[in-house]
């Protein structure tokens, strides 16, 4: 038996159960044992599909005779019928709708079981439908209650509404366009069936489906779309099974809530907005009549593109509802036009999309809550509009920036052509088209185009004109979407020679006095980046780009990346340092160490020998100038004696104050982890530094203050701070005053005039991997990471010479003029909090007693600890001795003068630092572009030693022990890797 036979008895047999017993549908049957059965359901089927003809008034036996006479003229052009043998069927038609007796009958019931019972099997479980609630699109508000964006999943852009908020008059436009029998058949009508197959039958064009609105809600939500003989069977047997578990009302409330109607719109409320601007609940009958007519193909009778189809389309809906009695003959007449539509709004936001899926991924995150897709809500975020642009721009623009300076810009070609899209409009003007918009056609074209990176914060720009100079360049001219005309200058010629006509890049508009002003070609970087800003107080994320853009890259890298911090992890060993008795002015030594391995290897390649990030040392400077000044070999001093006893109990502690505050989950138990070797989220450093603003209370970062349905709240976050235990409000006061100075001369002096009212610190990692500055004002925090992801294998650094100061610190300083301009005031840093001063007693320092080496201002204020008689705690010597710093040195042969011996300071300054040291000229290939870095000379730079041998060294805190000798130079070669 030919297979297509096969399908269509197969699907005979379904529509037989279904219509004549469908509280019996069975959906298996033995091959064997059960044929007379399957044969007599087959003509109980023909009956009922003959009965289905005398009702519509169609001659059977004469179509039958008009087949076998011309099966082309039947079969019209519709390749569902192709193949088919009116022979064959015939002969089946004579079998079992006249019950003949038929010699060598080519029908095999065995082949048409088989067939039916591998398509009923493991049929989708209708019960599901009962109280389903479809997915829906959440609107998600910004911080000021302005809708900011859409959440949805692929074509479900719907807001689900209950049956009686939708007017009846809409109800039965659609029952009416739909299914006249709707409360009437059980699942499938055969009425409508046989005039949709006479129709397929007898003309070609779109194929009429009669299908109930209850077979649409199996199609839409059970089996899929699929145009086989396999999902129509599938399809009656479970629209039959609904019939028997929903109501009529249950099942149609369903069908409103699914059905596509165009513009994006699933569902009749969403379209009501889409259409009318209004909610489904006001649309009068006209434009329930619109929405009814777009069921049967959105595109094809849609208003926007097609008004002609869809007037004919409106035209039979009203027809229709006046046949059924749901229109009066007058009230028919009156809708002879479509109703009034708004403008078609296309989505255009460019902005905030690495939030947009933060929020997605933290309402999942909500115990008990199914996600913002399940259902249709309205979040409140937590995001700044302003702010999320304004960091966006600041980070596009400095990574651009970064890689336009470095050489490593590299043109991949333009965004876009929009030659199609500008003889497109030009057609249309030539044919008088009332909706071609107003300016030249590049203009509207450039207006209307969608670019690849919609959420970079440049220019568009489009060719318009090429010409060659009398020299032999290229000229060329691009113009704006406003309207404005520019020369266009790139950095290579052969760039402005590859472009064509119309074709689509991003510039810089640059004013140059007396020669007017031009279109400077912006590059896309492949140098990734991150920023975030935290409201210090509340935890709220007030704005997040996860990277340069968007459609370049869903990874969001301040939540979802960890990278090396550098120095910008510093500052958490400096707390543990001022939590265990030491003050900004003590001082600690800058010179070489070699700790032993914590595993016990006794390899002499298994120390750790840091080295700072210019080489050399300062031998001995205050806690305030190692972190203002970053200095490595200081830092890994402090392990030794400074926070603990020994180095592994000092690194016990930090680790612990890491877990603590939240920055890691785990620590990695090496020493180099205090210069910031283990991978951190931007975000979690983020916090972290709000910890330190906030005097030891952490914000927990979150996006959404708050989730409503319906108008009823379902989810209300209640911000929280975490106090620090294992440090106290007055060491975070200190160590903030410290990132303070970091500002004001220390790796962040670029922007030394916001010292006032910033803090922060650098990062630069190994080898120029990574970049960071993480500041605070007392507001907000602002974390800015740059690196490249390096996803292809290929290793790419940043560049000798580039650091945390250079390159973040700009894209930091642009972010946060945006939080003082757009968000709140400028304000000097707070002072020390109650509970802190009660711990801290203001010394003034300067001159003779000094609290920093670089410090040209006397009379500045130090928090220093006050001891039991209220008066500063003298920590100055708590890990050097008087003696040490009084005493000779020897030479180590880098910067000193051979053999001689150096004073630790000039007369007049103070005698236990380093002299104030000049800032040194611009270095590196980019000084042009970067801050400056300080630099000692040689003369005024303290002797500097390397560390004694490992098994020679013992805590060095002085306070616990006499001054040790002593060793002269050590042959150990220094750690070579930076952090």
């Amino acid at each position: 038996m030919d297979i297509l036979l096969v399908k269509v008895f197969a699907t005979a047999l379904a529509f037989s159960q279904v219509a004549t017993a469908p509280d019996a549908v069975k959906t298996h049957f033995d091959p064997a044992a059960d044929q007379e059965q399957v044969v007599s359901l087959l003509r109980a089927g023909c009956a009922q599909m003959r009965k289905a003809f005398d009702i519509e008034d169609i001659n059977l036996d004469d179509l039958i005779a008009t087949a076998m006479d011309d099966p082309d003229a039947l079969a019209g052009s519709h390749a569902a019928f192709r193949g088919i043998k009116i022979a064959d069927l015939n002969v089946a038609y004579r079998q079992f709708c006249k019950n003949e007796a038929v010699q060598d009958s080519p029908f095999d019931i065995a082949a048409v079981i088989d067939f039916y019972n591998q398509t009923m099997a493991d049929l989708p479980d209708h019960t599901r439908l009962k109280g389903m609630k479809l997915p829906g699109a959440s609107v998600v508000l910004d911080l000021k209650g302005q809708e900011f964006a859409e959440v949805y999943d692929h074509d479900q852009r719907r807001v689900w509404v209950p049956l009686d908020q939708i007017p009846l008059h809409v109800q039965r436009a659609f029952v009416a366009a739909e299914d006249k029998r709707f409360y009437q058949h059980h699942g499938i009508d055969e009425r409508a069936l046989i005039r949709a197959f006479i129709g397929n039958l007898a003309q070609s064009g779109r194929l009429q489906g009669g299908s109930t609105i209850t077979q649409q809600v199996v199609k839409n939500l059970l089996v899929g779309e699929d145009v086989t003989y396999e999902r129509k069977m599938r399809e009656m047997v479970l629209a039959s099974r609904v019939e028997r578990t929903l109501s009529k009302s249950e099942i149609l409330e369903l069908y409103l809530n699914s059905v596509s109607l165009g513009r994006g719109s699933s569902g009749i409320e969403m379209a009501a907005r889409s259409y009318f601007g209004k909610s489904v609940s006001t649309l009068s009958v006209g434009e329930g009549a619109l929405l009814a007519a777009l069921t049967k193909g959105p595109s094809y009778f849609s208003p926007d593109r097609h008004p002609d189809r869809a007037k004919d389309r409106f035209a039979y809906v009203v027809s229709r509802m006046q046949e059924d009695g749901y229109l009066k003959p007058d009230d028919a007449k009156r809708l002879t036009t479509l109703p009034r539509l708004v403008a078609l709004q296309r989505s255009r936001r460019d902005t905030g999309f690495h939030f947009v899926d933060h929020v997605v991924r933290e309402a999942k995150a909500i115990p008990g809550f199914d996600g913002l897709t399940a259902s249709s809500y309205t979040v409140h975020s937590t995001i700044h509009p302003q702010l999320q642009r304004a960091t966006e721009a600041a980070l596009q623009d400095g990574l651009a920036r970064y890689e336009s300076s470095a050489g490593r810009a590299a043109f991949q070609g333009p965004e876009a052509n929009l030659a199609q899209a500008v003889a497109a409009i030009g057609r249309r003007e030539k044919t008088g088209d009332k909706n071609s918009g107003a300016g030249p056609g590049w203009q509207q074209a450039l207006g209307n185009a969608r670019l690849p990176l919609y959420d970079v914060h440049w220019p568009a720009a489009i060719v318009i004109e090429k010409s060659t100079a009398r020299g032999g360049g290229d000229i060329v001219r691009v113009g704006l979407a406003d309207g404005r005309v520019f020369p266009l200058s790139a950095s290579k010629s052969s760039i402005l020679r590859s472009l064509k006509l119309y074709d689509v890049v991003l510039v810089r508009i640059v004013e140059t006095k007396g020669k007017g002003a031009r279109a400077e070609l912006r590059v896309r970087p492949t140098v990734e980046g991150a920023a975030v800003i935290l409201e210090n107080k509340t935890g709220r994320i007030l704005a997040m780009a996860g990277g340069f853009s968007y459609p370049l890259s869903q990874l969001n890298r301040v939540t979802q990346s960890q990278r090396q911090p550098g120095s910008a992890l510093k500052p958490l060993t400096y707390l543990a340092a001022l939590q265990s008795g030491l003050q900004p002015n003590t001082l600690v030594r800058d010179e070489s160490i070699s700790l032993a391995p914590i595993n016990g290897s006794v390899r002499d390649q298994d120390y750790w020998r840091p080295k700072n990030y210019e080489g050399g040392s300062l031998g001995v400077i205050t806690l305030r100038s190692a972190l203002e000044h970053s200095r490595n070999l200081a830092t890994a001093n402090l392990l030794d004696g400074g926070i603990a006893s020994t180095p592994e109990q000092s690194l016990d502690r930090i680790c612990a104050l890491a877990l603590e505050l939240q920055i890691y989950k785990d620590c990695v138990h090496y020493y180099p982890f205090i210069l910031g070797a283990q991978p951190v989220r931007p975000i979690d450093l983020a916090a972290f530094f709000a910890a330190i603003a906030n005097e030891g209370r952490r914000p927990a970062p979150y996006a959404i203050d708050s989730i409503e349905q319906q108008g009823k709240a379902v989810y209300t976050h209640t911000p929280s701070l975490t106090e620090t235990g294992s440090a106290d409000r007055a060491s975070f006061y200190q160590l903030k005053s410290i990132l303070q100075g970091v500002l004001r001369h220390g790796t962040a002096n670029a922007m030394a005039s916001l010292a006032p009212y910033v803090a922060g610190k650098t990062g630069t990692t190994d080898g120029e991997n990574d970049v960071w500055f993480v500041g605070f004002t007392n507001e907000v925090t602002v974390a800015v990471w740059i690196g490249y992801d390096n996803a292809d294998g290929k290793r790419r650094t940043l560049g000798g010479g580039i650091t945390g100061g250079s390159l973040a610190v700009p894209i930091f300083e642009s972010i946060i003029q945006a939080v003082w301009t757009q968000f709140t005031p400028r304000t000097l840093l707070s002072p020390p909090s109650a509970e802190a001063s009660r711990l801290l007693v203001a010394t003034r320092v300067g001159g003779d007693i000094g609290d920093d080496a670089n410090s040209n201002a006397r009379g500045s204020v130090e928090y220093l600890r006050r001891d039991a008689n209220g008066q500063p705690r003298d920590s100055r010597y708590a890990l050097v001795s008087p003696d040490e710093v009084y005493s000779p040195r020897y030479d180590d042969g880098y910067n000193s003068q051979p053999g001689g011996f150096q004073p630790w300071g000039f007369p007049g300054s103070d005698p236990y630092r380093a002299a104030p040291r000049p800032p040194a000229s611009p270095g590196g290939l980019f000084g042009f572009f970067f801050p400056r870095r300080e630099e000692a000379p040689p003369y005024q730079q303290p002797f500097r030693q390397q560390a004694p041998p490992p098994w020679q060294q013992q805590p060095r805190r002085y306070q616990d022990q006499q001054q040790q000798r002593r060793q002269p130079p050590s042959s150990y070669p220094y750690y070579q890797d930076r952090f």
